[in-house]
């Protein structure tokens, strides 16, 4: 295909050609926008490596009870309603490398910000959230937790 037929294309078919532009766009933005946001994204077999290696602070931001139906080993439950980056929990954890984790990974993308926006250097979030967790086979623990 060469640049006449695509805009042939075009010509025939401009709400096609808007709907692409558009998405094009949106996908562009998404990007920059990620590079800039401040924390990085973490694959599930990353926070394994990172709780390992730096012990990493794993903070589940879902409901008391989806996070007693299972939830990543270690982790500590902050129900979102309460999370402020200036608690003393969190505050002591400014050093350490600090992992949110939610549902689907979107929740955990605004108290990401707001960690930065408090002094955290090394903030990060599970990318997929704990279903990203467990697509990639990985273990659940049950109950309260620590």
């Amino acid at each position: 295909m060469n640049l006449e037929e695509l805009l042939a294309f075009a010509g025939r078919h401009p709400l096609l050609s808007l709907a692409l532009a558009g998405l094009t766009a949106a996908i562009l933005f998404t990007e920059i926008a990620r590079l800039f946001r401040g924390f990085k994204g973490l694959r599930p077999a990353e926070l394994t490596a990172l709780v390992n290696r730096d012990n990493a602070l794993v903070v589940d931001l879902r409901p008391m009870a989806d996070f007693e139906k299972g939830h990543i080993p270690g982790s500590k439950n902050v129900q979102l309603s309460q999370f402020d980056p200036e608690s003393k929990q969190l505050a002591a954890a400014k050093a350490l490398p600090v992992v949110l984790v939610c549902k689907t990974g979107q929740t955990a993308s605004g108290a990401a910000a707001r960690l930065k926006k408090a002094g955290f250097e090394r903030v990060f979030v599970l990318d997929g959230g704990i279903y990203g967790w467990q697509q990639a086979d990985l273990p659940l623990s049950r109950g309260r937790g620590r």
